[in-house]
């Protein structure tokens, strides 16, 4: 990826529940998203910060959608990250593990028709899971956090961050409530793509 098409646009000051945070909007110039950096403290003092790297999901997040888990993820992160007064979330923007909301949307009816969260982005013609992160990578850096404590139940995260150059030093689960909404969804995400979640938890 070509990181000279990246570059920090704006940074605003966001009051929350959770702390005094920072939000800094990247702009990926080849193909107009815009990714965000929402930070708390000074991420290059002290011990490595807590950080999450969260891709965008609008029917989880923003709608509530409880098909998946991102939304209390989400809010959770921030929790975790406000109580420890030093860390950032990232927020990129790969809409349904990176097909986009359409493809998501197509994705869901398949789900309603029995097909697994696999099964139906492969169905349509993507694969299971398009992300990368070389750009939250990239932010990372920006803002120097390049030795983290990172909030994932996702091995492949980790990979991708520290073949970019992040130095993930611990890993922090993000645990949530599994029930009958969203069993089916969690239940795939550790079965096929090796997420780290105990799926003896109920609510």
């Amino acid at each position: 990826m070509d990181f000279k098409n990246i570059s920090k646009k704006v940074t605003a000051r966001i009051p929350t529940k959770y702390g005094d945070f920072q939000l800094s909007l990247f702009l990926e110039e080849n193909t107009g998203k815009e990714h965000l950096a929402y930070t708390l403290g000074d991420l290059r003092a002290g011990s490595p910060p807590l950080v999450r790297i969260h891709s965008e999901c609008f029917t989880g997040d923003v709608l509530g959608s409880l098909r998946c888990d991102c939304g209390p993820q989400l809010e959770a992160s921030l929790k975790m990250i406000g109580e420890e007064g030093h860390g950032a979330l990232i927020y990129l923007r790969q809409e349904g593990r990176g097909i986009g909301l359409i493809e998501k949307l197509k994705a869901y009816n398949l789900q309603d028709e029995g097909m697994d969260t696999v099964e139906a982005n492969e169905q349509l013609g993507h694969c299971a899971d398009c992300r990368n992160y070389d750009v939250g990578a990239y932010i990372l850096k920006e803002i120097g956090a390049t030795k983290i404590r990172l909030i994932t139940n996702n091995p492949a995260k980790i990979t991708g961050l520290e073949e970019s150059g992040i130095i993930v030093v611990d890993r922090i689960p993000i645990v949530m409530e599994i029930d009958d909404y969203n069993r089916f969804y969690i239940q795939t995400k550790v079965e096929r793509m090796n997420h780290i979640i105990d799926m003896g938890i109920k609510n």
